[in-house]
């Protein structure tokens, strides 16, 4: 998936504005190498996670159980960058918490390589909590390196930096999960940890091109709110501590009482954030019912995400027990299929520019809404298309991959359609107030869409079922539908957005 891209102006004169990385400031070439290496781990580790959960010689759970740790995963990592973006604007800026997040991805994977389901999780915790860090502040640095959002080298800087998000995503599949499948899963997962050692290291090295206010915090807590903030922070954790440590030693600890709080909480932060900012009275009328129109959006990728990302879980798992992982006779490793995406985005993310680009000189280039609507049309397709191998292995026959691929090829435009549409649309329809949080709100719609495939999976829903699988389809092909009919009044909403 796209990362989040935002909007931070700076003072001409930034060090490093010499052009020297594709005629781009030389600190973008440390931002793309670090988000390269780390996305090399994150994708890599993911590539590997639930075939590792339902491996004999791995964890050994069952398909559901690894597909809600699965999403819970997922939907923690982007939960957790909005507090990772607060750590930056507040505590420790931009900077330091990039390094610091690096460290703490790196100390997780290598807590995945140690051979102990014990502290495998913990591992896991770790990796979330580095990636939310990460995530919401390398953007931030990126846009640093411009002088303001006008230089018009800004869209292109941006674009090389989305390059080195995809080429580490292309990459770690065909290296991470070849080790992890055929040689070692611990080996594999020790090789994330080399992957993000390698990105701390040459972002240490190559931070004196960055911008110098990279390092400033933007709004510093004062002491009283520093005061609160750690006892509030105390309280919770406490209460944590205490109520885990008497379900434990009353022998009543299940892994489900770790995943059922933590997918709720993906669930109902999404609505209370959104509640909160749609209830401010200190929003204008405008900004009001751009809210309203940007919760359809919101509703809408919360459905498209909640398909999307089983391209991870539910499609691997079963490309895994009943797909024919071969081709021309030639056998490839199951985690394979997870490089399909970024390698399709690096090829079609230029057509699709160049498509709208000459529609737009036409005047024919479709709406925001339209273009929204189409994406979730498409992701719905996808599980309709997926019906057809899950036919294949009902009746005892081993589907083509090729059938897989074709899935992923769907989702990928689906994807191309609605996330660079939801990226732009969180920026123009966000209030003054609440700017440099809406890209936060946006990732909520992963968070969301994902908590809800893990509560699925806790209820026992067996989500490689056909008639699941038509139910999901359904629902995003409905969903879909529901915004094209209701374009008139969600444009009327959105005001002067367009």
């Amino acid at each position: 998936m796209a990362s989040s891209l935002t909007k931070d102006s700076v003072t001409p004169g930034t060090p490093g504005s010499e052009k020297t990385f594709f005629g781009h400031p030389r600190g973008l070439a440390t931002l793309f190498m670090t988000e390269m290496w780390e996305r090399f781990s994150y994708y890599g580790m993911r590539a590997l996670l639930p075939l590792y959960l339902v491996a004999p010689g791995g964890l050994g759970l069952n398909a559901g159980t690894a597909t809600a740790i699965y999403s819970v995963y997922l939907s923690l990592v982007y939960l957790l960058t909005m507090p990772g973006g607060w750590f930056g604007d507040r505590v420790w800026g931009p900077r330091k918490t990039v390094a610091v997040a690096g460290g703490i991805i790196m100390l997780g994977h290598l807590t995945l390589a140690l051979p102990s389901s014990g502290t495998f999780y913990a591992g896991l915790g770790l990796v979330a909590i580095g990636s939310g860090l990460l995530k919401a502040n390398i953007s931030t640095m990126v846009g640093q390196l411009y002088d303001g959002p006008d230089d018009p080298r800004r869209d292109g800087g941006f674009t090389v930096f989305y390059m080195g998000i995809n080429l580490g995503a292309f990459a770690a599949p065909l290296i991470i999960g070849t080790i992890g499948e055929n040689v070692n899963w611990h080996l594999g997962f020790a090789l994330a940890a080399l992957g993000m050692a390698l990105g701390v290291a040459q972002f240490l090295l190559g931070s004196r091109h960055l911008a110098a206010h990279s390092s400033v915090v933007p709004k510093p807590l004062s002491v009283e709110e520093k005061t609160s903030t750690l006892r509030k922070a105390a309280f919770w954790a406490a209460l944590a501590v205490v109520f885990y440590a008497i379900v434990g030693f009353t022998g009543h600890y299940t892994l489900n009482w770790i995943l059922v709080p933590l997918t709720l909480l993906g669930v109902i932060v999404p609505v209370l954030v959104l509640t909160r900012i749609k209830r401010d009275k200190s929003l204008d009328r405008a900004e009001q019912s751009k809210m309203s129109a940007y919760i359809w959006f919101f509703v809408a990728a919360a459905v498209f995400w909640m398909i999307y990302d089983q391209g991870g879980s539910t499609l691997s798992i079963f490309a895994d027990s009943s797909a024919e992982n071969s081709v021309l006779g030639w056998e490839f490793p199951v985690s394979w299929y997870q490089s399909v995406n970024p390698v399709l985005i690096m090829a079609l993310a230029p057509v699709f520019a160049w498509f709208w680009l000459a529609l737009n000189r036409r005047g024919k280039e479709p709406s925001t809404i339209v273009k929204f609507a189409s994406g979730l049309v498409l992701v719905g397709a996808s599980f309709f298309l997926f019906l057809a191998p899950l036919s294949i292995a009902e009746g005892g026959h081993k589907a083509a991959a090729l059938w897989l691929v074709a899935i992923y090829f769907t989702q990928t435009v689906g994807e191309l359609l609605l996330s660079p549409v939801g990226l732009s649309v969180t920026t123009k329809m966000a209030p003054v107030k609440y700017a440099s949080q809406m890209m936060g709100v946006w990732f909520l719609a992963v968070t969301a869409g994902d908590a809800t495939t893990g509560l699925l999976s806790i209820a026992g829903v067996d989500l490689n079922k056909s008639g699941i699988v038509a139910l999901e389809a359904t629902l995003a092909v409905v969903a879909g539908v529901a915004v094209w009919m209701y374009r008139k009044k969600v444009k009327a909403l959105m005001g002067d957005v367009r």
